[in-house]
């Protein structure tokens, strides 16, 4: 029986260098990211996963994500999407679906699935991508990670949420909020 390996909190990211579609500007669609980029701007870094391109749950959550971009941004963290499609692929759906047109973060392009593999996130049978989100601290180590099975899509405003209580570097009691009282130790 396969059984996954989900790297997990206190872990260091994977190195990776992949490409991504970054506009649908004609010449200009394609860049390669790496781990570093948001090191090297001490950034905190959220990815998440999904399974396939032209599906039905994916493009609902890569648009909540999008349509929260500022609140990353403004959380000096930087947003990547990712999933085992390719580049191409990334970019025809862009340019076919009206609400993945206006992307504002990468679309990061793991053909190899040798990203995917090494987190631990690849469903045995199909051997796409699960539904996992990733944030990881200024220095490159995980601080949270959530998974979700292939069919159920994930809350962004819960990502917001822990990636709030995690830059306050304090004790947040469940379901804290940004602005509310943490706890002392």
């Amino acid at each position: 029986m396969y059984q996954n390996r989900v790297l997990s909190v206190g872990a260091e990211f994977p190195a990776f260098s992949k490409k991504a579609v970054v506009s649908l500007e004609k010449d200009q669609e394609f860049r390669t990211i790496t781990e570093q980029e948001h090191r090297a701007k001490d950034q905190w870094l959220v990815m998440f996963w999904w399974p396939k391109d032209f599906t039905f749950v994916c493009p609902t959550e890569i648009a909540e994500f999008n349509k929260n971009y500022d609140e990353f941004r403004d959380r000096d963290a930087q947003l990547i999407g990712a999933s085992t499609d390719s580049e191409f692929v990334h970019a025809a759906w862009r340019r076919d679906h009206d609400d993945l047109r206006g992307l504002r973060f990468p679309m990061l392009a793991d053909t190899s699935k040798s990203l995917a593999e090494e987190l631990g996130i690849l469903d045995a049978e199909e051997k796409v991508a699960y539904r996992v989100t990733y944030i990881v601290d200024p220095q490159g180590i995980i601080q949270w990670v959530s998974v979700n099975g292939l069919s159920v899509g994930r809350n962004v405003a819960e990502v917001l949420r822990v990636l709030d209580a995690l830059q306050t570097d304090e004790l947040c009691p469940c379901n804290w909020k940004k602005g509310e009282a943490t706890l002392s130790a």
